[in-house]
C-alpha cells in the first residue's frame, strides 16, 4: 500500500481488510483479535497511529515506531499464538507524524487464535467477531481440503458400493467414449485405477460417496445429504406451502446428480440455433451452466459437515447453498486458473464423464449466466458455507 492509498483510505470507512487503531508508545490491548481475524479471514491491514473522529479519521501518530514494531513482531514469534501468524511492516509519515501499518495475510492454518481456541476470531464487515465453535470447527476441517475424502477406510470393499451406480456410471462412459483403456477392466480394477478403491482394495472416502450403498454410507459418513427443494414464492416467507417439489434420498452422488440435472432442466430456455451446416439445433448453453454448478457443488461440497448441502429452487432464481467454504477468498475467484478441489476423486470421476470443465475453468462458464440471460449471477462466501445464486426470468 503507498502513502497515496493510505491517506485515500483514511479518508473513507473501516472495512474488512482494513482497521485502524490509536496507539502512541504501547501496541493497543485488542490488536490480538484484529491479527487473529485477519488470519481467518481474508487478511488485511493493521494501521497504528490514528484514530476516528466522528465519520473521518484523524492521524494522531505513534511515539516509536521502532519498539512498537519489536513488540508487534516478537509477540507473533512468542507462544502466544497456536500457529506464528506472518505480517509485513510499513512506516510512513503523513503531515510530519509517523503511522505504523501492518499488513497481515489470509493464514493457510486456520483456525489462528491467541492463548485458546475461545480466542478465535473472524472479520464480519469492519469489526473482529470472536468465531462460533461451529465456524472453529469447520476451520479445523478446512486443513483437510482435499485430503480427507481421499482417506482408505479400513475392513471395506467394493461389496459397499451399489452396482448398479456403478454400471451405471461405466455405461455412461463407453457412450461417450470416456476412458476407452479402462472398458474392458473388471470392477475391481476399475475401482483400483480410478481411485474409488485403494490398492489394496479398500474403498475410498470419495469413491463409497460417489456410488455407495446408503447405508454403508452412513456408517462411515453420517452426514452425507444432499437436498433439493422447489419454492413456490420469491422467499421461504412469501410462499403458501413449505415447497411444491423435493427429491427423494438418493443412494449416492452419481444417483444425486441424475435427479437433481433432471430438475434443473426445466429452469432453462433451449432456443434453436443454425450450426456451420445449416441446420437448427438446441442451444444447451443455459443448461450446461447449472449443469456446470451442479457438478461443482457435488465435488466441492464438506461431506463431513454438519451443514447438509441444498438447491433451493425460488420463482426468480436459484441457490446452489453448499457446506465448505470457497477454496480461495472471492475476489480471487475466476482471476487466473485455479484447479483446487475439496475431493479430487470425485471431481476426477465427474470429469472423467464429461461433466465439469477442466483446469479451473468452471468460474468462467458460472459467470457467463449474466450474458446468456440477463440475469445476474451471484458469489457469496462464509467460513461455513457458499452459496451461488443464478437469477431466474420472472415466469421460467
Amino acid at each position: 500500500m503507498t502513502k497515496e492509498d493510505l491517506i485515500k483510505r483514511l479518508q473513507d470507512i473501516e472495512w474488512d481488510d482494513f482497521e485502524v487503531k490509536k496507539a502512541r508508545g504501547e501496541l493497543p490491548k485488542n490488536i490480538w483479535e484484529t491479527v487473529s481475524a485477519f488470519c481467518n479471514s481474508s487478511g488485511g491491514w493493521i494501521i497504528l497511529g490514528a484514530e476516528q473522529q466522528g465519520g473521518e479519521f484523524e492521524v494522531t501518530g505513534v511515539n516509536n515506531v521502532e519498539k512498537l514494531e519489536h513488540d508487534f513482531f516478537s509477540a507473533l514469534r512468542s507462544q502466544k499464538f497456536n500457529s506464528i501468524p506472518t505480517a509485513q511492516a510499513r512506516k510512513y509519515e503523513i503531515d510530519g507524524k509517523s503511522v505504523l501499518a501492518f499488513f497481515v495475510p489470509s493464514s493457510t492454518q486456520k483456525p489462528i487464535y491467541f492463548n485458546n481456541p475461545a480466542n478465535t476470531f473472524i472479520r464480519c464487515g469492519s469489526g473482529d467477531q470472536r468465531a462460533t465453535n461451529s465456524e472453529i470447527s469447520a476451520m479445523f476441517r478446512e486443513q483437510s481440503f482435499g485430503i480427507r475424502s481421499e482417506m482408505s477406510i479400513a475392513d471395506t470393499n467394493i461389496g459397499g458400493l451399489n452396482r448398479d451406480s456403478l454400471h451405471g456410471y461405466r455405461n455412461y462412459l463407453k457412450a461417450y467414449e470416456s476412458l476407452p483403456t479402462y472398458a474392458d477392466y473388471g470392477d475391481d480394477l476399475f475401482c483400483e485405477k480410478t481411485g474409488v478403491t485403494d490398492d489394496k482394495g479398500c474403498l475410498t472416502y470419495a469413491g463409497l460417496m460417489m456410488f455407495g450403498k446408503t447405508e454403508v454410507i452412513h456408517r462411515h459418513v453420517p452426514t452425507f445429504w444432499m437436498d433439493l427443494v422447489e419454492i413456490p414464492g420469491n422467499s421461504v416467507q412469501e410462499a403458501k406451502t413449505r415447497y411444491m417439489y423435493r427429491i427423494p434420498e438418493q443412494e449416492n452422488l452419481w444417483e444425486y446428480y441424475h435427479v437433481m440435472i433432471r430438475r434443473l432442466r426445466l429452469l432453462v430456455d433451449t432456443p434453436f440455433k443454425i450450426n456451420d451446416m445449416g441446420f437448427a439445433v438446441d442451444d444447451d448453453s443455459q443448461f450446461l451452466v447449472l449443469r456446470e454448478a451442479l457438478v461443482n457443488m457435488l465435488m466441492h461440497t464438506d461431506h463431513f459437515s454438519p451443514i447438509h448441502s441444498c438447491i433451493r429452487i425460488y420463482l426468480n432464481r436459484v441457490e446452489f447453498f453448499n457446506a465448505g467454504c470457497f477454496p480461495v477468498p472471492l475476489e480471487r475467484l475466476g482471476k487466473g486458473i485455479l484447479s483446487k478441489p475439496r475431493n479430487p476423486t470425485i471431481a476426477k470421476l465427474f470429469r472423467f464423464a464429461k461433466l465439469a470443465e477442466n483446469v479451473g475453468f468452471g468460474i468462467d462458464k458460472l459467470k457467463s449466466w449474466k450474458e446468456l440471460t440477463g440475469n445476474d449471477v451471484i458469489f457469496h462466501g462464509e467460513i461455513e458455507h457458499v452459496c451461488l445464486t443464478f437469477g431466474l426470468r420472472v415466469g421460467n
